[in-house]
C-alpha cells in the first residue's frame, strides 16, 4: 500500500479505531508503565497462511509513536508457517502494549481474506478466469479488505459506486426494463464508464446484449444456463458469474465459459488468521 494511499485513506481510519480502543486511556498500560521504557516484541504466526497488511500493522504504532521501529522478516503476499517469527517491533513499551490489539486486528484480518482468496484463485489457475471481489466488505474496512483480495490473488470488482455503473435488479426496475436502464446509463454516466447489467435469466440475457451491456452478469444461474448465456452472447460482451460463490463449488463453474468469477465470502466468510505479539522485553 502506497504512502499517499496511506495518508488519504487509511490514517485517519486508523486513528479511529485506536480511539475506539483508548477513549480516554489505556488505564492498564498506565498503571504499570509510569514512564517511557523502550522495549521490543516478537510477531509470530500462530498458523500457516498468506500474510496482508504489514504496512498497515507498523503505521498503527507509529501512529502513536513515530520513533516505533518495526523490522519484517516475511512480506505480503508470501506464505508464513506455524511458529514464524515474522517480525519484532521496537519502542517505547507503553506504544507496544497500547497499540498491540488494533495492529494485530488488521494483519489478521487482511492475512485471513489474503488466505482464503490464495485457496479459491489456485482453483481457478489456469482457467484464464479472474477471480473478483464485491462490495460485501465490512464498513470502513473496504480499503483494507479489497487490498488483501489482492495480496490473495484476486482482482477487484469495482470499489465503490462512484467506479462504475452495474444495473442490478432494482436499478432495472426502477427504470422500467433492461433497455431502459442500460438507455439511461448510456445517456448519463461518463463514455469511460463501462457499463455492467445483471440478469437472472436468459430472456434478460437477451435484452442486455442487445441493448449494448459491456458486461454481463450470471447472477445465481445453474451452470447449464450460464453455458446457455455464454453462448448467446457469444462474445458481444464480457461476462461474470456471481451468486452464492464459494471455495465448495467454484470447480462447478469453470466449464461454464466466464471471463470472470465473483465471490462475496473473499471478503465476507474469510476466517482470520492467527498472529500475536509474544516476548515483550524491556532493552
Amino acid at each position: 500500500m502506497n504512502r499517499i494511499t496511506m495518508t488519504l485513506q487509511v490514517d485517519h481510519l486508523l486513528l479511529e479505531a485506536l480511539k475506539e480502543d483508548i477513549s480516554s486511556e489505556d488505564v492498564t498500560t498506565n498503571a504499570v508503565m509510569k514512564e517511557a521504557v523502550p522495549g521490543q516484541v516478537d510477531l509470530i504466526a500462530k498458523q500457516e497462511g498468506v500474510i496482508a497488511g504489514l504496512d498497515v500493522f507498523r503505521r498503527v504504532f507509529q501512529l502513536l509513536d513515530e520513533n516505533t521501529e518495526v523490522v519484517f522478516f516475511c512480506r505480503d503476499g508470501e506464505r508464513v508457517t506455524k511458529g514464524q517469527l515474522m517480525g519484532k517491533v521496537e519502542g517505547d513499551i507503553r506504544v507496544l502494549l497500547s497499540g498491540e490489539r488494533v495492529a494485530l486486528n488488521y494483519l489478521q484480518r487482511m492475512s485471513g481474506i489474503a488466505t482464503y482468496t490464495r485457496s479459491v484463485a489456485d482453483l481457478l489457475e489456469g482457467t484464464g478466469i479472474r477471480l473478483l471481489d464485491t462490495r460485501k466488505t465490512t464498513p470502513n474496512m473496504r480499503v483494507f479488505e479489497k487490498y488483501a483480495v489482492r495480496v490473495g490473488g484476486g482482482y477487484n470488482h469495482r470499489y465503490n459506486l462512484s467506479d462504475g455503473v452495474l444495473l442490478k435488479d432494482n436499478h432495472i426496475g426502477a427504470a422500467g426494463g433492461v433497455r431502459e436502464a442500460v438507455r439511461m446509463a448510456r445517456e448519463y454516466a461518463p463514455f469511460v464508464r463501462r457499463i455492467e447489467v445483471e440478469t437472472e435469466n436468459l430472456e434478460m440475457v437477451k435484452e442486455a446484449v442487445e441493448a449494448g451491456a459491456d458486461i454481463i452478469m450470471l447472477d445465481n444461474m445453474s451452470p447449464e444456463e450460464m453455458k446457455e448465456a455464454v453462448r448467446l452472447i457469444d462474445g458481444r460482451a464480457e461476462t461474470e458469474c456471481s451468486g452464492n460463490v464459494t471455495k465448495e463449488n467454484i470447480a462447478s463453474l469453470v466449464s461454464t465459459g466466464v471471463d470472470y468469477i465473483s465471490s462475496g465470502a473473499l471478503t465476507h466468510s474469510a476466517p482470520i488468521l492467527d498472529i500475536s505479539m509474544k516476548n515483550l522485553h524491556a532493552l
